[in-house]
């Protein structure tokens, strides 16, 4: 295993295997090293999410109002869509071909009409106050990056104007408030025109509500596909809920914490792993999995890992070896940056946990080819 990780990763890489019963080792190399994780930060970002929140919990959208509805179905006030930080939250249209999940939007017009509102008098207004209104990470500048998408507390379609193609929004909120605005015009509701961007104020009354898909649905979503904005909106989330602030800073400080309150660490800058200030060592990784897999969300968090040679970004990966089908993956891919960490669960019943952080890789095909052949190695011991 350590030759074949010097020859596909050169010297700044490290690794660590572990039998997850007993715990002992059973191969190391610099597995103390703090490395550039890539995007093997997810795996804490999730990890974190999954334990704090719980696999079941949701995230809900509302829609409130100001007003009073009277006998005649006119809504005397306005509206506040108020957003809770869901990263899956847009239309069908959009989700089911990007995403492949996604809380639908404008669900909550149709829960307005069936609850007998013929007209709203005053206006829409979009609330994305949950989060800060930082459009990235560091990576970015702060500023929305090509590999994220425009980050919101009432984001819509991962921040995209309606398609991949067409682009990035450059006020996510504003287009979520615009979507609702015509689907009430369209279930015969009038309202005011033009949306307009406002915190919901005190007093308000709840009318409707979506809410996500379940956390243990958004971090397999977020693990498998190996989804940047998911992760960044999580790690937001963490700080809203849990860190004080639904800023990144704050959740990476969840983060953080959690991690090392389950015997790991983690230097963490961003949700995702796009920033390369992410360090953590092996060890530090194989610790988490080990704690994850014994935690009462344990099972879930390891079933929301790509399964080698089926899913996602390991799809078509380790065919040919005894890695295949048997091992629970997150790979991590940044400029001369490789990383492969998970589960593998031998024929004999034995499971295994690993680590792979390869730094400073110069031909990233034979890397992945080496880590493959590790992990099959991993499967087989």
């Amino acid at each position: 295993m350590k030759r074949r990780l010097v020859y596909g990763g050169g010297s700044a890489s490290g690794l660590f295997v572990i039998d997850a019963e007993s715990g002992k080792p059973v191969c190391a190399r610099a597995a103390k090293t703090p490395r550039i994780l890539a995007s093997n930060t997810k795996l804490f970002t999730t990890s974190t999410a999954l334990s704090r929140f719980g696999p079941e919990y949701r995230i809900a959208t509302k829609l409130l109002t100001d007003g009073k509805l009277d006998a005649a179905g006119i809504l005397h006030g306005s509206l506040y869509l108020q957003g809770g930080g869901d990263p899956a939250l847009g239309v069908p249209s959009f989700y089911d071909r990007y995403v492949g999940l996604g809380t639908d939007l404008l669900l909550l017009a149709s829960q307005l009409r069936a609850d007998g509102v013929q007209s709203v008098t005053g206006r829409l207004y979009a609330d994305d106050s949950v989060f800060d209104r930082l459009r990235g990470v560091a990576d970015s500048g702060y500023a929305t990056s090509p590999y994220i998408g425009p980050l919101s507390g009432l984001s819509f379609d991962s921040g995209y104007l309606g398609s991949i193609s067409q682009g990035f929004a450059s006020e996510p909120a504003t287009l979520a408030a615009e979507k609702l605005d015509a689907a009430l015009r369209s279930a015969g509701i009038g309202i005011r025109a033009g949306v307009a961007r406002a915190v919901t104020p005190a007093g308000t009354s709840a009318l409707a509500s979506v809410r996500s898909p379940t956390m243990s649905q958004l971090v397999e979503a977020t693990d498998v596909n190996s989804n940047n904005f998911f992760a960044e909106m999580l790690a937001k989330l963490l700080g809203a809920h849990f860190g004080g602030a639904g800023t990144t800073a704050a959740g990476t400080a969840v983060v953080e914490r959690f991690a090392r309150s389950e015997g790991s660490g983690i230097h963490a800058v961003d949700g995702s792993g796009l920033t390369r200030g992410n360090r953590a060592s092996p060890a530090q990784v194989v610790n988490l999995l080990r704690a994850m897999r014994g935690s009462a969300v344990g099972d879930e968090f390891v079933q929301d890992l790509a399964l080698a040679g089926h899913e996602g970004t390991v799809a078509d990966r380790m065919h040919g070896t005894a890695a295949y089908g048997r091992c629970r993956t997150k790979t991590g891919t940044l400029t001369a940056v490789s990383a492969l960490s998970g589960y593998c669960f031998n024929r004999d019943g034995r499971i295994m946990i690993f680590s792979i952080l390869m730094n400073s890789v110069r031909d990233l095909t034979l890397a992945h080819d080496e880590q493959d052949q590790i992990a099959g190695l991993v499967a087989s011991y």
